[in-house]
Formats: structure tokens, C-alpha cells, sequence
């Protein structure tokens, strides 16, 4: 099947993939009188008093605003907020579709990031959550770390945390096959944009030490002056060896890469080049950095790619809608590092010792159990992390 054909005249049909529907009567005078005025007035008037009331009394305990400025859609770059919208409503169907959440497409006409935060501050009145998406770096890291110090609700940048989550999953069952550990790691990321940068954070918050990051113009080393702001703070904490040169050098003897990144940057003779049992994830859409084939031909022993057509999907699918679950169940205030920790070792957990092999790290992101289990880990870790407002 020619996908991306058959899903635009799919479009054409379907004329938007969500909808609003009604949740109660309004069919007769009283049940206009009950769900609309007179009666409506009694809980207005008790959130008047008590804001916390409208996770109560209204939907808000299971809204998520899904938040876009279109400029970095896919892989298709900044392509602007209507052309976004496709992109979120599929995400806002899978947020029902996965995790009972119902979630709405917003997609801000400004690339400017006050008005970014100043406007979803001005409506998250109306959510129990905000899940921010495909918005380009480093204006992406900017946003989220105001509006997750300034609102007391879950605020989610699914292309960075989410892509860290997923990928933190599939090594945590990766490193059950190849028998290595995370401390003696050597995992080399390409790409230090949203996922990269937070992928890499992620790791060394599991335990793994020695994370080395490349991109386009080579790898990333503490004291290069011409680094932007979010490079120069990731260079403190990663290649600690000080290494420089290209993405070829840096994967030399390394066990883990990890592609972020851009299609075919990486060459048989790279992937030669690492050690022995190497994991290889190539998640860059919809040209991978490596061909899945070619990367087992020169010896990777783990492959995973961003691609439904191959096995390993890496896919965080897999994460946002069972994360927010867990986050809007708890009400919790955040989502902080334990919570996203507790996701991947979910996800991982949903493959079975016997299940398990090179060709299947990873359950399928349709599993409905997979996406339980992570709303689950992470309603408990928000709990115990003391993050949660109710049990």
C-alpha cells in the first residue's frame, strides 16, 4: 500500500479524526434544566469558591491540550500550524484511542515564545494537562521549563520526553539480550535537538555514565564557543573523554547509537566500527539514518528503527497516552524524571522473559496492555515522589 496516497484521500473521508460528543441528555426540559440553566449555576458557583472543584464537576480532570506552532512537524520541518493539523488530531485520537484521555488540537498562529506561554497559560483553566508537540529547538525547552514552573498541572513535551521514554524502554530490554550494563555503557546520540538532548538526559539519569552526542557538524564538546545555549549545558554532562571530530569517530567501540537525527548519516563501515553486540536505533522518519538491513549485515545485533514496517518499532505511541492517564488519575501537579523512569520500565516490563528476542524489545503500540501498565507506574510514582493530589 502506497501510505502516504491512501491516507490523504483518507483525509478527504474522513474530514477531521475526532469529534465532540455529547456525555449527557439534553432532550427534554429537565434535562435542559440539569445539564444547562437553571441548574448549572450550582456548580459554577462552587468553583467560584474553590477552583480545584472543576476537576470535579466538570471534564477538565481528563483534558489535555495538545500544543503546536507548526514548526516542527515531523520530519517535515516548519510547515506552519494548519498544515500541523493533521498531526494533531492524529494525536489527539490516539490520546482516546489508548489512554480514555480526550484531548484537543491547538495550533498557535505565533513563533514567538512569550506569546506561546502567555497563551497557554491564559487557557489551561480549561485542562487537566498540556502536551506540547512538534515545536523546534531550542525554543521547545524554553516554553516547557516555563510553563512547567508556572502552571500546577502535567506539562508534557512528548518530542523530547516522550522519544526518551520509548527509547529508554527498548535499552532496558536490549541490555537483558546482550547481557551488558548500563554502567559500562558507551552510547553515542546523533542528533542534539528536543529528543537528542532529552534522550541523553535520560540515560544518564538511569545510570548510564559515558553518553557522547554528535550532530550535523560533529560532536558536541564542552568548550566549543560556537555551541547554542542547550548544546553548551548537555556538553557539561556528556563526553566526558573531551573527544572531537566527526559522528564517525565517536561511534568507534561504542555499544549503543542512537539516531535522532537525518536519513543515511550513518555507513556499514560505522556500525563495523562498534563494539561487539551492538544496539543500533535508527529513528529518523521516514528515511532512517541506516537502512535496518544494512545495519545487521555489518554486525549490529539490535536494530531498532522508527518504522512500522520493521520489527523494534521505536514509537512513543507507546508512552504519551498512558503517561497522561496515570498523571490526570492522581491529578498529578507535574511530571517530573520518576514518573517518565517508571513509563519506560513499563513499557519494557510488558515483554516477557520468553517474549523477548532481537527481533521483538519492544511491545506493539496498539497494546492496550502496554499502555495500562504505564499509567499505572506512573500514577504510583507520582504518588510516591509526592507530586499526586489524590490516590
Amino acid at each position: 500500500m502506497n501510505y502516504r496516497e491512501e491516507s490523504l484521500k483518507k483525509h478527504a473521508e474522513w474530514r477531521g479524526k475526532i469529534e465532540t460528543v455529547c456525555r449527557v441528555p439534553v432532550d427534554s426540559r429537565q434535562a435542559l434544566s440539569l445539564a444547562y440553566t437553571p441548574g448549572v449555576a450550582e456548580p459554577c458557583m462552587a468553583i467560584h469558591e474553590n477552583a480545584e472543584k472543576s476537576f470535579e464537576l466538570t471534564r477538565r480532570w481528563n483534558t489535555v491540550a495538545v500544543i503546536t506552532d507548526g514548526t516542527a512537524i515531523l520530519g517535515l520541518g516548519d510547515i506552519g500550524p494548519e498544515a500541523g493539523m493533521p498531526v494533531m488530531e492524529g494525536k489527539c485520537a490516539l490520546f482516546k484511542a489508548y489512554g480514555g484521555v480526550d484531548a484537543f488540537p491547538i495550533c498557535l498562529k505565533t513563533k514567538d515564545p512569550d506569546e506561546i506561554v502567555k497563551t497557554v497559560k491564559i487557557i489551561s483553566g480549561s485542562f487537566g494537562g498540556i502536551n506540547l508537540e512538534d515545536i523546534s529547538a531550542p525554543r521547545c525547552f524554553e516554553i516547557e521549563t516555563r510553563l512547567k514552573a508556572e502552571l500546577g498541572i502535567p506539562v508534557f513535551h512528548d518530542d523530547q520526553h516522550g522519544t526518551a521514554v520509548v527509547v529508554l524502554a527498548a535499552l532496558i530490554n536490549s541490555l537483558k539480550l546482550t547481557g551488558k550494563r548500563k554502567e559500562d555503557l558507551k552510547v553515542v546520540i546523533n542528533g542534539a535537538g528536543a529528543a537528542g538532548i532529552s534522550i541523553g538526559k535520560m540515560l544518564l539519569s538511569y545510570g548510564v555514565a559515558d553518553v557522547t552526542m554528535a550532530d550535523r557538524f560533529g560532536i558536541i564538546c564542552q568548550g566549543d564557543e560556537t555551541l547554542n545555549s542547550a548544546h553548551a549545558e548537555i556538553a557539561k554532562v556528556t563526553n566526558l573523554s573531551r573527544l572531537k571530530g566527526k559522528l564517525a569517530d565517536a561511534m568507534k567501540g561504542a555499544d549503543v547509537f542512537i539516531g535522532v537525527s537525518a536519513p543515511n548519516c550513518v555507513t556499514k563501515q560505522m556500525v563495523a566500527s562498534m563494539a561487539g553486540k551492538a544496539i543500533v536505533f535508527t529513528c529518523a522518519n521516514p528515511v532512517p539514518e541506516i537502512q535496518r538491513n544494512d545495519a545487521l549485515a555489518a554486525g549490529a545485533f539490535i536494530v531498532g528503527t522508527g518504522s512500522s514496517e520493521h520489527p523494534n518499532q521505536i514509537n512513543n505511541v507507546l508512552v504519551f497516552p498512558g503517561l497522561f492517564r496515570g498523571a490526570l488519575d492522581v491529578r498529578a501537579s507535574t511530571v517530573n524524571r520518576e514518573m517518565m523512569i517508571a513509563a519506560a520500565e513499563g513499557i519494557a516490563a510488558c515483554v516477557s522473559e520468553e517474549q523477548l528476542n532481537r527481533d521483538y524489545i519492544l511491545p506493539y503500540a496498539y497494546d492496550k496492555l502496554a499502555h495500562e501498565r504505564v499509567a499505572s507506574a506512573v500514577a504510583q510514582a507520582a504518588v510516591e515522589t509526592g507530586v499526586a493530589k489524590i490516590r
